[in-house]
């Protein structure tokens, strides 16, 4: 599963738009904002829908009012009401462009002085760290609000306000009556008196009762699902997901597993190859722009990065081509199909193109990718970043669904991947709100559609080929499984063992490809090669 993070600088140019369902590696379906006051009744937020109903107050510059808690109530709105993506409007280090800030404007009737570098760092915090936290902050509302009622019909800006002044104060440890004074008076001055005098009596039972340790936390007690909903949001993940995990993983793994999604995340750059640029030249754009980064232990064209990504975003390694942000667990898929110059690769589900772009920087110029995706827009972002990475000459892309594609057309290769649209539950450290927009449904939907895909995709394998399944999930039902279920229905194939291609840490009993976020600190991530008979 590619991550939209490969893409940023195509991506940063355009509105972010829900992908569609079977392009989509996530394949979550997020609600539209059209129509809807952003100010009405919270309760409906997930049904009700509509265009922002923009206040038209003062429009004049307000220089009281802490900005960064302002863009953050803002974006964090259009994330849960809009169905934006959290990784877009939350990149690290991309600070809000003209339209955001036009677009807090008009949502909360005034405008807020420019962003500064310490701003943006806190907006990406409050962001990230909000939605993470979103169901343990909820609970705290609820349990100092003595009234369910009063939680459903809060208003999404007040809802919002509040989570955010609950997180900086729990989770950052900001000074506790500095976050209470600017949070009451963003209240006050985007919604009215009584909303801040509410933020304030909240807040401020909060600092009471986290200054005396006796914040209202759930207790790990009663039956299994009595403690599945304590562990929920103790560690704000959904019920579904806590039972899930411990059922495959055991309890301990689990929690481990949640504190991992819900710790601030780093980032992988590679090193584009394709453009002839090598890991030690990269490393020396990092060390002339002092920003701190580790080398990969597994794949020589990556490094990893903590922090720093607006130094890099500002120098332009990213719009240059210089490098792209990618996971390492999606560079090791590639290293699975082993691409070599003169292959002729089909990707069967290639937008946004973050492996289509490292298998082309693998084959030097010789050999060509056909990159198949429903979904033209993204098509068309990944031909505008296969330009900047002067590895065009190399890719061809085709508008098509897979499975009609592979019913009626002759094309075939040695090398097919199939990066499977999944429940992306191996990158819930870098999608925060990817937890949110989940359910078991979903699950049993995307299982068919990765069944229908893999038929789809092994009719493309030339006899002696190779194919390569992958997604971005951890959970078994869509990795071994899916494979298990193909194999039988699919004898023609077999598993050829990942030991030649991955390092052996990441190697599973059957010889699939696994990288395991607790274990190697990594997105977690699944693929298995198999091969066709002759």
């Amino acid at each position: 599963m590619a991550h939209a993070l490969s893409l940023v600088v195509a991506l940063s140019t355009r509105s972010p738009q829900p992908p569609s369902p079977s392009s989509s590696r996530s394949s979550s379906r997020p609600s539209k904002l059209g129509g809807r006051n952003l100010r009405s009744n919270a309760s409906d937020a997930g049904r009700r829908r509509g265009p922002v109903s923009p206040s038209h107050k003062t429009q004049k510059l307000n220089s009281e009012v802490s900005p960064h808690r302002a863009v953050s109530a803002v974006r964090l709105m259009r994330i849960e009401l809009g169905g934006a993506f959290a990784d877009l409007l939350n990149e690290r280090g991309k600070g809000p462009g003209e339209n955001e800030m036009g677009y807090v404007e008009r949502t909360l009737g005034f405008r807020t002085r420019e962003l500064d570098d310490r701003d943006l760092r806190l907006v990406t915090d409050v962001v990230g760290g909000t939605i993470r936290w979103r169901r343990f902050l909820d609970h705290l509302i609820v349990s100092l609000c003595h009234d369910q009622s009063t939680f459903r019909h809060m208003e999404p800006l007040l809802l919002q306000i509040l989570r955010i002044g609950m997180y900086e104060i729990v989770k950052l440890d900001m000074p506790p009556y500095a976050v209470v004074d600017e949070n009451v008076r963003l209240a006050k001055v985007a919604l009215r008196p009584g909303a801040g005098n509410m933020v304030n009596g909240i807040l401020r039972k909060l600092v009471q009762l986290k200054e005396s340790d006796a914040l209202p936390l759930p207790k790990l007690e009663g039956d299994d699902h009595a403690q599945a909903r304590a562990l929920a949001t103790l560690y704000s993940h959904p019920v579904w997901m806590v039972r899930r995990w411990t059922k495959y993983f055991g309890r301990e793994e689990a929690i481990k597993l949640m504190v991992w999604n819900n710790s601030e995340p780093s980032y992988s750059l590679r090193a584009n190859t394709g453009k002839g640029v090598t890991r030690a030249d990269l490393v020396k754009h990092l060390d002339m722009l002092e920003v701190p980064y580790e080398l990969s232990l597994n794949m020589e064209d990556f490094v990893r990065i903590k922090t720093g990504m607006q130094i890099i975003i500002r120098a332009g390694l990213l719009k240059e081509g210089t490098c792209a942000v990618q996971d390492e667990s999606a560079g090791l898929v590639v290293s699975l199909l082993d691409p070599q110059p003169s292959d002729c690769i089909i990707d069967c589900c290639a937008a946004p193109g973050g492996k289509t772009l490292y298998m082309a920087s693998c084959l030097s110029g010789q050999g060509m990718i056909s990159a198949i995706d429903v979904n033209r827009g993204r098509l068309r972002i990944l031909q505008e970043t296969a330009k900047v990475h002067q590895v065009d000459g190399v890719i061809t892309t085709v508008h098509a669904d897979l499975r009609d594609f592979a019913g009626n057309n002759p094309l075939k290769a040695n090398k097919v991947l199939l990066d499977a649209p999944c429940s992306g539950l191996g990158v819930l450290s870098k999608r925060a709100d990817l937890r949110w927009n989940k359910n078991l449904e979903d699950l049993e939907e995307l299982k068919e559609l990765q069944n229908e895909l893999l038929d789809a995709a092994s009719r493309l394998v030339k006899p002696g080929g190779v194919l390569v399944y992958s997604t971005c999930s951890i959970d078994p039902e869509e990795n071994e499984e899916r494979v298990t279920a193909f194999l039988l229905r699919h004898p023609e194939f077999c598993i050829d063992p990942a030991d030649k291609y991955v390092p052996g840490e990441f190697l599973t009993e059957r010889g699939f490809y696994f990288s395991n976020p607790v274990k190697h600190s990594l997105d977690g991530a699944f693929a298995a090669r198999l091969l066709r008979a002759l």
